[in-house]
């Protein structure tokens, strides 16, 4: 059910769940009754908590297979690539 914010003209707000999106956009106050307009508002975004949320939950058997076979064989090679060696510029 989604959540809308309201405000009456004396300045109240408040929220209220509303059973589907194509509700009527007029709501009476709580407090004084009188017919509160729904505001505009961002909403709330979508939160993933925890660590390894993706790496844990949704990987599939395949991806995990693909990401073993590139990963390096011995432990001596280094994580990063190494860079190119800069060449000295020459002087005029």
């Amino acid at each position: 059910m989604p959540t809308y914010e309201y405000q009456c003209p004396a300045g109240h707000r408040f929220e209220k769940s509303v059973p589907r999106i194509t509700s009527k956009r007029h709501a009476a106050c709580p407090v004084c009754g009188k017919r509160a307009e729904r505001l505009i508002s961002g909403g709330a975004g979508l939160v993933f908590k925890g660590s390894g949320f993706y790496a844990t939950d949704y990987k599939s058997k395949a991806v995990e297979t693909a990401e073993k076979a590139d990963k390096p064989e011995s432990a001596d090679t280094p994580d990063k690539p190494a860079l190119p060696e800069s060449k000295p510029k020459p002087t005029k």
